[in-house]
C-alpha cells in the first residue's frame, strides 16, 4: 500500500462504540476514588511551612488517622466543577487551564481564517519533500529541552492544533503529531536536569542541592531521548510504508479531511501572499514569547491566554478580516476546544475528591512503611515503583515533590542511600507516568486535540513504556553503587 492510499475506511463512530470516550474514562475514576474514600482509612500528617520550597510540607513521623471524610453522590456530582474552582471557597483549581485552552482555540480560529497555516503546511511539505522524517528527532529534541528545563506540559497543549496537520501532510499519521510533543516534552521531565517544577522542589524538599545527581540525570535525559526518538521515527517510517499499520489507521481519511480540511490541492501550487507571510511571522513570535515569558519571566495561564487573545486580534486586523469575521472565528475556534476544556477540569475533579476524602496521607504512609529496612537496591526500585503508583493520583511533578519527598527522601539514609537518587527516582517515575496518565490533562488534552482516543494512544505506547521503564530500573540500579 502506498502513502497516497489509504486503509479500508471506518468512522469514528465506530471506534467510539468499541472504547469509551475520555469523559466517560475520568468521571468513572472520579467515582473509583470517591469509592476508595470509603475503603481507605482517612489520615493526615502534620504540616510545616518549607522556606526554600515556599510551600508546607508533611512532617515525618507525624502522621495520625483522623475522622474519615467519604465521599459520596453528592461530592461525585461536584467534582467536575470543583475540578474547575472550589465552589465553597471559590479558589481556582484547573480553571486557569481550561480559560487558556479556550483562548488558544480562538487563536487558532483567527488563524484559520486567514488561510495561512493551511498554505504555510503545503509550502513547507514542497520544501521539506524527502526529508520529513528529519522533524521527528529535530522536534522531540527541542520538545525534551523545554521540558528538562522548565517542565514544559501545558504549554505543549498550544502545539498540537499546528503540529498535528503538518504531520498528516508528510504521509504520517496523528499518533505520530501526537507523540513528537507528548513524548518529547515527556521525556524531557522524566529526566529533567533544572526543572524548577520538578528537580529543584524536590530537592529542596529533600534538603539537598538540585545540582546532586545531575550527571546521572543527565545520562537518564539523553537515553530516554535517544529510545523514544528511535521508537517514534520506527513507528513513522512503517505507518507511511505502509498506512494499514498506524494504530488509528481507521481514522486515516477522518484525520486528513479534519486537519487539512478537505483541501486536495497539489503541494506544488502552494504560494503565500504577503499578509500570511506576515501572519505566519506574528504567529511564530507568539509562541515564541510564550516560551520566554513562562521560562523567564514566571507567566502562568492568564498571561498566556492574554497574549494568544492579544495576538489573534493583531492577526485578524492585520489580514482585514473584518468584525464579524474576526470575531466569529475566534468564537468557533474557542468551540472546537470546549471538550479540551471540559476534559482538564474532569482531570482536576479526580484529585480534588482523593483530597476531601483525605486519603492521600494515607498511601503516602504506607509508602513510608514499606520501605523500612530494605537493601540498596529493593529500596530505590521499590521507591520508584511507589511514585510510579502515587503519580496517578497526584499527576503535578512539583505537587508529588511537596507531598512525598519530605518523608521518603529521609529513608534513603538508613538504607545508604543517596537522597539525589530519591529525587531521580520520583521525577522518572512522575515523567513516566504522565505519558499515560488519564488524570493528567495534558495527556487527555493533548489526546482530545489530536482527535487520538485514549486506547489507541496506550496501543501505541505500551512497548514503549516498558523499554523506559528497564531502562530506568537499570539507571536508578547503577547509581546505588556509585
Amino acid at each position: 500500500m502506498t502513502e497516497d492510499e489509504t486503509p479500508p475506511e471506518n468512522t469514528e463512530n465506530d471506534l467510539a462504540s468499541r472504547f469509551p470516550t475520555a469523559y466517560t474514562i475520568l468521571f468513572c475514576l472520579i467515582a473509583l476514588v470517591a469509592a476508595l474514600t470509603w475503603i481507605i482509612p482517612a489520615g493526615q500528617y502534620e504540616r510545616a511551612m518549607n522556606e526554600e520550597v515556599g510551600r508546607e510540607v508533611a512532617v515525618p513521623g507525624t502522621y495520625q488517622t483522623v475522622d474519615p471524610n467519604p465521599q459520596g453522590f453528592v461530592d461525585v456530582m461536584l467534582a467536575p466543577t470543583a475540578g474547575f474552582y472550589d465552589p465553597d471557597s471559590y479558589a481556582a483549581n484547573a480553571i486557569d487551564v481550561a480559560l487558556f485552552v479556550l483562548f488558544l482555540g480562538g487563536f487558532l480560529g483567527v488563524m484559520n481564517a486567514t488561510g495561512a497555516i493551511d498554505t504555510g503546511i503545503r509550502s513547507a511539505m514542497r520544501h521539506l519533500e524527502g526529508h520529513e522524517i528529519w522533524m521527528i528527532p529535530i522536534l522531540m529534541t527541542l520538545f525534551a529541552l523545554g521540558g528538562t528545563t522548565y517542565g514544559m506540559a501545558e504549554e505543549t497543549l498550544a502545539f498540537y492544533a499546528i503540529l498535528v496537520p503538518v504531520i498528516l501532510a508528510a504521509g504520517y499519521d496523528a499518533v505520530t503529531g501526537v507523540a513528537i510533543i507528548l513524548v518529547g516534552a515527556g521525556v524531557g521531565v522524566l529526566g529533567s536536569t533544572i526543572n524548577p517544577f520538578a528537580t529543584v522542589i524536590a530537592a529542596n524538599a529533600a534538603g539537598i542541592p538540585f545540582t546532586d545527581g545531575i550527571v546521572l540525570r543527565f545520562i537518564l535525559l539523553i537515553g530516554g531521548l535517544l529510545i523514544c526518538i528511535a521508537y517514534v521515527m520506527r513507528y513513522a517510517h512503517r505507518v507511511k510504508a505502509d498506512p494499514s499499520r498506524s494504530v488509528v489507521s481507521k481514522q486515516w481519511a477522518a484525520h486528513r479531511k479534519l486537519f487539512l480540511q478537505g483541501h486536495d490541492e497539489e503541494i506544488h501550487s502552494a504560494s503565500l501572499t504577503t499578509i500570511q507571510i506576515i501572519s505566519l511571522i506574528i504567529f511564530g513570535l507568539t509562541f515564541a514569547v510564550m516560551i520566554w515569558g513562562v521560562s523567564s519571566q514566571g507567566w502562568w495561564m492568564a498571561r498566556m491566554g492574554a497574549l494568544f487573545f492579544g495576538a489573534a486580534i493583531v492577526i485578524g486586523l492585520i489580514a482585514r478580516l473584518g468584525e464579524k469575521k474576526l470575531t466569529g472565528s475566534f468564537v468557533d475556534g474557542a468551540r472546537d476546544l470546549l471538550g479540551v476544556a471540559l476534559v482538564v477540569g474532569l482531570a482536576r475533579g479526580i484529585v480534588v475528591i482523593m483530597e476531601q476524602g483525605m486519603i492521600a496521607d494515607t498511601i503516602l504512609h504506607s509508602a513510608e512503611t514499606s520501605l523500612g529496612g530494605l537493601p540498596e537496591l529493593a529500596f530505590i526500585n521499590l521507591m520508584f515503583w511507589i511514585e510510579v503508583g502515587m503519580s496517578f493520583f497526584v499527576p503535578s511533578s512539583s505537587g508529588l515533590a511537596v507531598l512525598s519527598m519530605p518523608i521518603l527522601a529521609p529513608l534513603a539514609d538508613f538504607a545508604n542511600v543517596g537522597r539525589d537518587l530519591v529525587v531521580t527516582a520520583y521525577q522518572s517515575a512522575n515523567g513516566l507516568v504522565n505519558l499515560i496518565n488519564p488524570t493528567f490533562a495534558v495527556v487527555v488534552g493533548g489526546l482530545a486535540i489530536g482527535r487520538v482516543s485514549y486506547d489507541r494512544w496506550i496501543a501505541f505506547i505500551w512497548p514503549l513504556l516498558l523499554i523506559l521503564t528497564v531502562f530506568i530500573s537499570v539507571i536508578i540500579s547503577i547509581g546505588t553503587m556509585l
